[in-house]
């Protein structure tokens, strides 16, 4: 049975904590919807769980403590608080994850102090877990997938022909996509590593080891699974490992490589067992009364509950900011001529309130040009997400086999846009693409996302807008991009003038 001091203080969290769901419940639910419809982050549902199971083994050391509030607790929450409200407003959803996680420890510090908190800090670390990030380095761990195959199937004695992330041998083409880059098994390694690391380890120096190598381990194994298929279908005149019986390949070899991890683990297991640091004598005294914890749990649902409320007055501030756009395509300056399409691809983005294109042509140079514009942005249907792409992953027709920053003038300036190439069995293209953000120009992400919520955060509608332009390639990409740097040269002015007239419409 806890001690009498403990009750108070339980109950304040505990409603701490529901609150915090309930406040921030769309975050919360945000979370979940990624568990169940990715394998990836799957994982997600057992976080909570694990780390409940975690805390309520330590509840006899805790129970030898004194909880003592500790106020400075709340400034951190403050700082929480408005970081949600930033990438909330920027719709950067996994910011807003990664602080509603971070709220739950700082409010158990903030009820219980610090020696509470620090004696359950793995448990509320490992809470992280559940947040599904990491998506960023799936391109980073394609092109090394890619690298690692091709340098084995060339050590290994077969010709491989490479363009990006796709490779041909004589028996067959091959790609690396997504679901190739290991990131599912990286991601899953962490998490098991490092609760192994918890439970098996008692020196620091050995858990932080053992989550190295949950780090480095998976993703050499993903390449030498890659390999490996690729030599099974190889050999077997591509009947094998091709199909569903790729991934159980997979799944299987996954299985060993983490059987295989934490068998070498176990040779680094200790036995010592830490030894459990009594509580400072309880005093009544020096007991916080309860009122204090009623009075610290009021203020933290307080501070909790200022941010998502902003966000709704943010939100319908702009609200009058939904009319239609009004965005008309420029007109051709010499020596361009406006022509009917002559190109065969688009840009794939979601959700634009608008998306024109047209064709120009000059002597024997055709162009495409696309503005996608955007003006009530929200959660899927905005212009600096991970979903807008040149071509999605297994497209039928068009591979991308590259994107890279490039610098480029634009009306005088250097500005780094994004270059890609794209293949297809009629065609090559290369491709230009760059943000229009209230007559700022970028193609950084990052940079995008705070000039979006510093205009939100000041209730400054800001429309933005994607440019894309287009031609086609033959071996060289240098005539290719001389005549989109030509292009936009002469026509980035009336390109200009109409998202400019599109803005204060």
């Amino acid at each position: 049975m806890a001690p009498a001091r403990w009750r108070v203080p339980t109950v304040a969290c505990v409603i701490v904590l529901l609150s915090l769901f309930a406040i921030y419940q769309q975050t919360f639910l945000s979370m979940v919807n990624i568990w169940w419809r990715s394998e990836t982050f799957t994982h997600g549902f057992l976080i909570f769980p694990i780390s409940v199971y975690l805390v309520w083994q330590q509840r006899k050391d805790l129970a030898k403590l004194t909880p003592a509030p500790d106020y400075w607790g709340l400034s951190l929450l403050l700082v929480l608080g408005l970081a949600w409200l930033m990438s909330n407003a920027a719709d950067v959803l996994v910011i807003q994850q990664l602080c509603v996680i971070a709220m739950i420890p700082v409010s158990l510090w903030t009820l219980l102090g610090w020696r509470v908190v620090k004696r359950i800090a793995f448990p509320l670390g490992f809470l992280f877990f559940a947040v599904p990030i990491g998506e960023f380095l799936i391109p980073r761990m394609m092109v090394f997938t890619a690298d690692f195959t091709v340098k084995m199937l060339q050590v290994s004695g077969i010709p491989v022909y490479r363009e990006g992330t796709f490779f041909s041998i004589p028996s067959g083409d091959w790609s690396v996509v997504e679901g190739c880059s290991g990131l599912r098994y990286l991601i899953a390694s962490i998490t098991l590593g490092c609760l192994y690391a918890y439970l098996t380890f008692r020196s620091l120096f050995r858990r932080w080891l053992f989550i190295l190598l949950a780090v480095f381990f998976p993703v050499i194994a993903n390449g030498l699974r890659a390999y490996m298929i690729v030599m099974i279908a190889h050999l077997s005149g591509m009947k094998l490992a091709l199909g569903v019986d790729h991934f159980i390949y997979g799944w299987i070899f996954f299985g060993l490589v983490m059987l295989l991890m934490f068998w070498i683990g176990s040779f680094w297991r200790d036995f010592e067992q830490v030894s459990s640091r009594p509580g400072l004598p309880v005093k009544t005294a020096e007991l916080p009364r309860n009122r204090v914890f009623v009075l610290i749990a009021l203020a933290a649902v307080a501070i909790a509950s200022i941010w998502p409320a902003r966000a709704v007055h943010i939100a319908k501030r702009l609200e009058a900011r939904t009319g239609p756009v009004n965005l008309e395509l420029p007109q051709p300056v010499q020596p361009w001529l406006e022509v009917p399409g002559v190109l065969t691809w688009e840009p794939y983005y979601q959700g634009p309130d608008v998306a024109k294109k047209a064709f120009y042509r000059a002597g024997s140079r055709n162009i495409g040009l696309y503005l996608l514009y955007y003006r009530s942005q929200h959660q899927g249907a905005e212009l600096i997400n991970s979903q807008n792409v040149l071509a999605p992953q297994k497209h039928r027709v068009w591979k991308v086999l590259d994107e890279v920053p490039v610098r480029v003038s634009l009306g005088g300036r250097q500005v780094t846009v994004l270059q890609g190439r794209l293949d297809s069995p009629g065609a090559r293209f290369l491709v230009w693409r760059w943000n229009w953000l209230a007559g700022a120009y970028t193609s950084n992400e990052y940079w995008g996302k705070l000039l979006e919520a510093k205009a939100r955060l000041l209730g400054v509608p800001q429309d933005a807008a994607a440019i894309v332009v287009v031609t086609q390639y033959d071996e060289q990409i240098k005539p290719a991009r001389k005549a989109l740097q030509d292009f936009i040269d002469q026509m980035l002015p009336a390109i200009e003038r109409r998202l400019d007239e599109a803005a204060t419409s």
